[in-house]
């Protein structure tokens, strides 16, 4: 069995381009996603699966971050006083989700590079990576999994899950094969958004890694390649054909819901979903979402 994990990464130091201009003087970590900023949906995740230990690797503009996950004294003694103890709650609630740690990208060289900045705070122990624009429905534990697989197999864990195969090129693409549990595989190689002709499945990965610390050693010497930047997926798979050296790299096929907030679209998509969920929205929004698709041509 490894060693417990208890840190978790969420590089956060993208500029948010395709929600320009909202994301001008805003990071996109903190678009709303109904109520909650998304990045907070992925810091409770973490927590959920028992990793309190966050680090988030940001960059230049990204001071709303922090002030989110810290304390606001002033809005806090605002609610006291107003006796809003239900929305008091929900302040102190992010204030005390985790012990985060922040440390900034400089060069923005791509995921691979936000990874290396780990480092220092990771030391050489496993830990798990969160990508900020994938949200895993609460609903459908993933992380957990992954972590269990990690302590199983002492392995480097990625998430995969099944896409059309004119959406793969979108996605990092896993070569696999199979082992004794349906939803496990094993990775024999990867491939950073192929073509459907070239690509080895239509398994994709989606933001979730649990991963050994030896993707450092790789990380330093991987070479940039799509869009010039270091790429954790062509470090991922030298791992995957130096198991003896690395440990090898397994993947958990996902098969519930995901929510992909850095697409615009999807991002609507995410936020509907959420909130015809809710028991506070549900009731109301759901009438009303079905006569307005009623008058839709």
């Amino acid at each position: 069995m490894g060693t417990r994990i208890t840190k978790a990464v969420i590089p956060a130091a993208g500029l948010g381009t395709r929600f320009l201009p909202a994301t001008k003087a805003m990071p996109k970590e903190m678009l709303p996603v109904v109520d909650k900023p998304a990045i907070q949906y992925v810091v409770e995740e973490a927590v959920e699966a028992g990793l309190h230990d966050v680090l988030m690797i940001t960059g230049r503009n990204k001071n709303a971050l922090e002030n989110h996950f810290d304390r606001m004294t002033e809005l806090e003694a605002i609610l006291e006083k107003k006796g809003d103890q239900s929305r008091l709650e929900k302040v102190n609630h992010a204030t005390t989700l985790a012990d985060m740690h922040y440390v900034r990208q400089g060069d923005p060289l791509g995921l691979g590079h936000a990874v290396l900045r780990a480092r220092m705070h990771v030391g050489d122990q496993p830990f798990a990576v969160l990508l900020g624009d994938d949200i895993i429905d609460a609903r459908d534990p993933l992380l957990a999994k992954m972590l269990t697989e990690q302590g199983k197999r002492n392995a480097s864990i990625i998430a995969l899950m099944e896409v059309d195969p004119s959406q793969i090129q979108l996605y990092g693409a896993a070569a696999v094969e199979p082992t004794d549990d349906p939803d496990v595989v094993r990775v024999t190689g990867l491939v950073e958004k192929p073509t459907a002709a070239d690509a080895p499945s239509n398994l994709a990965i989606i933001g979730r890694y649990v991963l050994r610390p030896e993707v450092f050693g790789v990380l330093e010497h991987t070479q940039p390649g799509k869009g010039n930047e270091i790429q954790l997926t062509d470090a991922l798979q030298e791992m995957a054909v130096t198991p003896e050296a690395t440990g090898g790299v397994y993947g958990v096929i996902f098969r519930g819901r995901r929510y992909d907030t850095g697409d615009r679209l999807d991002y609507i998509k995410a936020i509907v979903q959420l909130a015809v969920d809710r028991d506070d929205l549900g009731p109301d929004l759901r009438p009303w979402l079905h006569d307005f698709v009623a008058t839709l041509d």
